[in-house]
């Protein structure tokens, strides 16, 4: 059974114009019931994540100052958005869903976040939309309290995973991988344990094959015991921060593969959501529930 993570986003609480893309998430959960991709009993609203499972990955005196929103003004105009206790809350949400998505992926084989992917923060800080690692958070859960030691995090956002690269860089036991934008945000790259770059423009067929030579590859050598997907949507021709030429079908395709490949290799896979910023939200939408049809579809 598919059991997905879904957080309300509470955009209302944010100014309007920071507003999008929050309310996708909304939507997008909208549209799969809509659709008949998930029923009702498919869904769970997670609890909010423990204090101490953040500082397992989130430095004391950076978290401190993020939940009493201490941190000063060019730190949160770095993380994209004006704090709020609400944000701060809603971030605790979505991490506590994608760790509990790995309890799940790992009885059924596959579980998904309908937010989360939040790869852009670091050990100290946050960026780019993301305060809270959620994945670096279940993936150290994991190697602290179930005895996993080989853990995978696929990172296909068009933005390289570089908070998720620098929390895990001494840690051997956490393969990162990161096929991204060369030219793209962030303009100062960490160093995942492989890192794609792809030119700017780049279409389906390279783009597919490139992943095709890489992942494979990574799984017949690593051997992972689970995999975390970050299925960002921002690879779109669509989109006004990609500067790709994904179309809807190469997105679906690409979301085929990994998920093939994990079920193949009988690896369970987390995955979530990540981003999406083309300007019409139908089209956002459309690949984000392409990657839920695929689950459904593959697996179910």
């Amino acid at each position: 059974m598919l059991k997905v993570a879904y957080s309300p986003s509470y955009s209302h609480h944010l100014p309007e114009g920071h507003r999008f893309p929050m309310e996708k998430y909304d939507i997008l959960y909208s549209q799969l019931l809509y659709e008949g991709t998930a029923e009702d009993t498919n869904f769970f609203i997670p609890e909010i994540l423990a204090e101490n499972i953040i500082t397992t990955i989130h430095t004391p005196d950076y978290w401190h100052q993020l939940k009493n929103l201490m941190l000063s003004a060019a730190e949160v105009r770095a993380s994209g958005f004006p704090h709020s206790d609400q944000l701060i809350t809603r971030e605790r949400i979505i991490a506590q869903g994608t760790l509990n998505c790995t309890f799940f992926a790992i009885q059924y084989g596959v579980s998904a976040n309908i937010a989360g992917g939040t790869h852009h923060s670091f050990t100290n800080r946050g960026e780019g939309f993301c305060l809270l690692n959620d994945l670096a958070m279940a993936a150290k859960y994991l190697l602290d309290h179930k005895n996993f030691s080989k853990i995978l995090i696929v990172d296909l956002d068009v933005h390289q995973g570089n908070g998720t690269a620098e929390i895990f860089k001494d840690e051997k036991r956490v393969f990162t991988m990161s096929m991204h934008g060369e030219k793209n945000y962030p303009l100062r790259k960490e160093n995942s344990d492989l890192d794609v770059g792809l030119a700017d423009g780049i279409r389906n067929e390279e783009y597919l094959k490139k992943l095709a030579y890489h992942l494979p590859t990574i799984i017949d050598n690593f051997q992972p015991q689970i995999i975390f997907y970050q299925a960002g949507v921002d690879i779109l021709i669509t989109d006004k921060l990609g500067r790709l030429a994904i179309t809807h079908e190469g997105c679906k395709q690409r979301d085929e593969f990994v998920l093939k490949l994990a079920k193949k290799n009988k690896i369970p896979i987390v995955v979530t959501m990540g981003g999406g910023y083309s300007p019409k939200i139908s089209d956002i939408i459309e690949a984000h529930a392409n990657t839920f049809r695929a689950i459904q579809n593959i697996y179910f």
